[in-house]
């Protein structure tokens, strides 16, 4: 799937699974203002699985807004254990500084209530030496504007740790939806 467009291979997989399935593949990037041309009054779930927290916060609010139930993954950043992940409420969250930051900014919007997949694993830091650290061994192309040393931190994941989040999510999707 190297170079392929993610949208893509998913509907693949997904014909490949049920050939019947409707699947429509949008390829955007989620950005507040964008909701309108994206997010449909027919749809039956929403999965934020967003990376920016203003996104995020604006996915939640517009899904809440037209009455779509929505799932929302935390953060998987920085994390080593699949095991230490938990379906909750928002408000009831631990551990998690993603969580943190979504619970005052809903609050602040009014928003009551959000499944979330959540990690109570504490967040570990990455192991910096001066061989690896981007900060003194800039590998940022020369005349580019972005510099490592001024460049926010992504925390980064292992392979094995968003895809048991995914799976959770999935698990959670498939629940209410028969139970609906």
């Amino acid at each position: 799937t190297i170079g392929k467009v993610k949208v893509e291979v998913m509907k693949e997989r997904i014909l490949e699974i049920n050939p019947n399935a409707e699947v429509e593949a949008i390829r955007c990037f989620y950005l507040p203002g964008t909701s309108d041309d994206l997010i449909r009054d027919d749809y039956d779930y929403i999965v934020d699985a967003v990376d920016t927290v203003t996104a995020k916060i604006d996915l939640v609010v517009q899904a809440q807004k037209r009455g779509i139930p929505i799932i929302s993954c935390m953060g998987a950043g920085n994390k080593l254990d699949p095991t230490k992940f938990q379906v909750a409420d928002i408000y009831k969250t631990t551990m998690d500084p993603l969580s943190k930051v979504m619970r005052r900014e809903l609050r602040q919007r009014g928003i009551k209530s959000l499944k979330v997949v959540y990690s109570t694993e504490q967040p570990i830091k990455p192991k910096e030496s001066e061989e690896n650290s981007c900060v003194s061994n800039c590998i940022c192309p020369k005349g580019t504007q972005r510099k490592c040393s001024t460049r926010n931190q992504v925390p980064g994941s292992v392979s094995f740790v968003p895809s048991v989040a995914g799976l959770i999510i999935a698990g959670e999707v498939i629940k209410d939806l028969i139970a609906k």
